[in-house]
C-alpha cells in the first residue's frame, strides 16, 4: 500500500495543520508517513499545498499521482486535478479545514476519537470538534488501509534533526539571521532554550552572526551559526578567519535556489561547490550532507566533534526539502560525544607566531601553512572512523546511482524493485576516495537537484571517475524528485545502457 494525499489552498487556510494531524495519527497507528511542503513566499493568498504519502512499508518521498485531493479552494482543484488517479477522490466545497479533516479520517477508516485527541492540542477546540464531526458524518466513501503492526516510529523533520543533534552535542549558543529555509532551526532552538539552557540570538545580519559566533567560540562556547546561501555569502570572510585562526565553529547551510534571491521558498542543491570552496586562502574545513533527519542528528554531532578536536570550520549542508519535510523513522541516531577544547589565548587573523603575534617571517608563514596541510591529513584519517557514505540495493549490480543529501528519499523509494546499487555520499570534504571501487566500470546514473551536476565534478576531481552528461538525472525547477517519476527515468536510463 502506498497512498498519496494532497492538501491545498491559500496561505492561511490551514493545509499544514490538516497534513500534520493526519500524519501524526497515522504514525501513531504504526504507518510510515512522509510529507513535504510547497508554498509561495506569501503570508496570505497564493497557492500552498502539502503531499502526504503513507504506507505500511518505509516511505521517504511523494509520488506525482494522487489518491485524494483535499481542495480548500477551487484553485487547488484546477491546478492538481490532472494528478489525480482515475479512481481518486476530490474533497472540495466551502467548508472550514477541520470539516475536511473529519472526511479524510472517515475515508481512511480512522476512528473519530483519534482525530478528537489531535484537536485537543489546538486552539478553538469546540468549534473544530463541531466541524470535524459534521465532516466525518457526511462521508461514506472508504479506502481500506492495509493493517500494520509497526511500533516505535517517531515523526520528525530535518530542521528538528539538526536542532536535536546540536542540543545533544552540548550546544551553548546558536546565532542566526532569519532566512528561508534555515529559519526553522532558529525557531526550534529558540523554543527550547530555557529547558536546554542554551542561548539563541537573532542578530542584525549574517556578518554579525558569524563574527559573534567566532567571538563566543574563542571564549569557550560550543557555537553553531545558521543561514541559507545568500547569508552564507556574507559569512565567507569569517569562515576564512576560522580556518586561519583555528576557531571551531559549526555552520548550518540550508540551500534554496539561487543566484541572488532566486526562488526563496523552494529547494535546490546548488551550493555544494560554494560550501567546498568559499573563503579566501587555503585552510582545512569539513562538509557533510545528511539525507534524512536521523542522519541530520548524527552528522551534526560529528560536526561538533571534528570542529572541536581540530579547531576548524565545519559546514552542514541541508536544503528546503529536507529541512521542512516530515519523515517517520524507527532507528534512533548515534550521537558522537565531543569535548570543548578552546582555550582563552591570543587569536589573530594574520599569520602568527607561537605566541599569537602577527608575523611576516617567511619561515613562520611556511610552517603555519604546512601545519594546516598536516591537519588536513589528520582529519582525513580520523574521518575514516565514521560512516562517510552509504550503499543501498544490490551491491553487485552493474548499474550504480550516485547522489547526496535530500535526494536519498526519492531514490530509495524509486529503486525498491529495480536492480541497482545506490551510493549516497555523506562526507563531501574530506571525500571518501574508497567509493571509487563502486563506480569504476559501472553504468553510472547521477541524481541531483541542480542544473550542472556538481557532485559529478567533485567525483571527477577527487577520484578521477567521469560521469558524462547523458548519465545525469538533474532537476532544477525548485521542486524535489518524486519517486514514481524518478523510477521511470532510472529504468529508462538502465534500458538505454542494455
Amino acid at each position: 500500500m502506498r497512498l498519496n494525499i494532497l492538501f491545498g489552498g491559500k496561505a492561511g487556510q490551514g493545509p499544514n495543520i490538516l497534513t500534520h494531524i493526519l500524519g501524526q495519527t497515522l504514525v501513531k497507528r504504526g504507518y510510515y508517513v512522509f510529507y513535504s511542503r510547497d508554498y509561495q513566499s506569501l503570508i496570505r493568498g497564493g497557492h500552498n499545498f502539502n503531499v502526504l504519502t503513507a504506507s505500511n512499508e518505509p516511505v521517504y518521498s511523494n509520488d506525482f499521482e494522487i489518491d485524494i485531493i483535499v481542495a480548500l479552494d477551487e484553485n487547488t482543484k484546477k491546478i492538481h486535478e490532472k494528478e489525480l488517479k482515475k479512481d481518486g477522490i476530490i474533497l472540495s466545497g466551502k467548508y472550514e479545514n477541520m470539516h475536511f479533516a473529519g472526511r479524510v479520517f472517515k475515508i481512511l477508516g480512522l476512528d473519530f476519537e483519534l482525530l478528537k485527541e489531535e484537536l485537543k492540542k489546538l486552539r478553538g477546540f469546540d468549534n473544530n470538534l463541531i466541524e470535524a464531526e459534521r465532516g466525518y458524518e457526511s462521508e461514506d466513501r472508504k479506502i481500506i488501509l492495509n493493517k500494520t503492526e509497526k511500533k516505535g516510529l517517531y515523526f520528525i523533520n530535518g530542521s528538528q534533526g539538526i536542532s536535536d543533534g546540536a542540543i545533544k552535542s552540548g550546544l551553548d549558543i546558536y546565532y542566526a539571521y532569519p532566512m528561508t529555509p534555515a529559519t526553522p532551526v532558529l525557531s526550534e532552538l529558540a523554543g527550547k532554550q530555557n529547558e536546554e539552557n542554551i542561548l539563541v540570538l537573532e542578530l542584525e545580519n549574517e556578518i554579525a552572526v558569524v563574527n559573534a559566533g567566532i567571538g563566543s567560540s574563542i571564549a569557550g562556547a560550543k557555537v553553531m551559526v545558521g543561514t541559507s546561501g545568500g547569508g552564507f555569502d556574507l559569512m565567507t570572510e569569517g569562515l576564512s578567519l576560522c580556518g586561519g585562526a583555528e576557531v571551531p565553529l559549526v555552520f548550518y547551510l540550508a540551500q534554496r535556489p539561487g543566484p541572488s534571491t532566486g526562488v526563496a521558498t523552494y529547494t535546490s542543491q546548488g551550493d555544494l561547490k560554494m560550501a567546498l570552496n568559499a573563503g579566501h586562502g587555503e585552510f582545512p574545513r569539513m562538509v557533510v550532507a545528511p539525507g534524512d533527519p536521523k542522519e541530520a542528528q548524527e552528522l551534526t554531532s560529528q560536526a561538533f566533534y571534528f570542529s572541536q578536536k581540530f579547531k576548524i570550520p565545519f559546514i552542514i549542508l541541508s536544503d528546503k526539502h529536507l529541512s521542512e519535510s516530515f519523515y517517520s523513522l524507527k532507528e534512533e541516531p548515534i550521537i558522537t560525544k565531543s569535548e570543548k577544547t578552546t582555550k582563552l589565548i591570543r587569536y589573530n587573523s594574520y599569520e602568527q607566531d607561537e605566541t599569537g603575534a602577527a608575523t611576516e617571517n617567511a619561515d613562520i608563514i611556511k610552517k603555519d601553512i604546512l601545519d594546516r596541510l598536516k591537519k588536513k591529513l589528520e582529519i582525513e584519517k580520523e574521518a575514516l572512523k565514521f560512516e562517510m557514505y552509504n550503499v543501498y540495493g544490490n551491491k553487485e549490480s552493474k548499474n550504480v546511482i550516485v547522489s547526496w543529501g535530500s535526494t536519498k528519499g526519492a531514490i530509495l523509494d524509486a529503486i525498491k524493485c529495480v536492480n541497482v546499487c545506490f551510493l549516497q555520499i555523506k562526507y563531501l570534504e574530506p571525500f571518501p576516495k574508497e567509493v571509487k571501487k563502486f563506480l569504476e566500470g559501472k553504468n553510472l546514473i547521477l541524481v541531483e537537484n541542480n542544473s550542472t551536476g556538481q557532485l559529478a565534478d567533485i567525483i571527477g576531481e577527487k577520484i578521477g571517475v567521469l560521469i558524462e552528461d547523458d548519465e545525469r538525472i538533474l532537476r532544477f525547477d525548485g521542486r524535489p524528485f518524486l519517486a514514481d517519476e524518478l523510477k521511470k527515468e532510472i529504468e529508462r536510463r538502465i534500458n538505454d545502457k542494455s
